[in-house]
């Protein structure tokens, strides 16, 4: 079956939604400890989450990429997680989503979260046809999410490196079987219709 081009795919449990970074140790570390962002941790910039495991693989290099050597997954509460998305709005202007560029400009620039869709990977980082969701969180949304909606910070820098051990060496199956079991996120349709270019306005996702 194909796979809708524009939904979110996520670890999720009744009350909690997972969602991926990766950052220095001198900021992951203590925030795997303490289960909790620490002080040092801007709370006033943009941060960026991503549900996708594999989509984070590829934008840190499966943590060896300068910065981002230590990948953390953060089980965050559904509710806030959706707050964000209801308060969105797409990063790139879209004709048939936004009256006009102007308009999009306005709701962006009071948007304490938006939203890009970028290609989903598989195991070998390559793109595949549909897309994955990244969140970026600013302002209220960024202090709400360090302060507020998260719920627990696990270290997966481990499991990041075991997997691309396994696909260097061609053991996809071991591989796969480690991934985290992400599923399509019930997310009601509304919350998502002002955050779906290409079902809209019949034009190419961005991203």
């Amino acid at each position: 079956m194909t796979e809708p081009k524009h939904q979110i795919r996520a670890l999720y449990t009744d009350s909690t939604v997972t969602v991926y970074q990766a950052y220095a140790p001198e900021i992951g570390l203590p925030a795997a400890r303490e289960s909790r962002f620490p002080a040092v941790w801007q709370r006033d910039r943009m941060t960026w989450i991503k549900p996708s495991f594999l989509w984070m693989m590829y934008r840190c290099g499966w943590g060896s990429k300068e910065g981002q050597e230590t990948v953390l997954a953060v089980e965050i509460a559904r509710d806030g997680f959706e707050w964000a998305l209801r308060h969105a709005c797409l990063s790139s202007y879209v004709r048939g989503v936004h009256p006009d560029r102007a308009t999009w400009q306005r709701q962006l620039k009071r948007s304490p979260a938006r939203v890009q869709w970028d290609p989903e990977r598989d195991l070998h980082l390559q793109p595949v046809p549909y897309r994955s969701l990244q969140l970026g969180l600013s302002g209220e949304a960024a202090r709400r999410y360090a302060d507020e909606w998260t719920v627990a910070i696990r270290d997966v820098t481990p499991l990041a490196h075991e997997i691309h051990t396994l696909v260097s060496g061609g053991d996809l199956g071991p591989a796969v079987r480690l991934l985290p079991q992400e599923r399509p996120y019930p997310v009601a349709g509304e919350l998502l219709n002002h955050l779906r270019p290409g079902e809209q306005a019949g034009r190419p996702a961005v991203g």
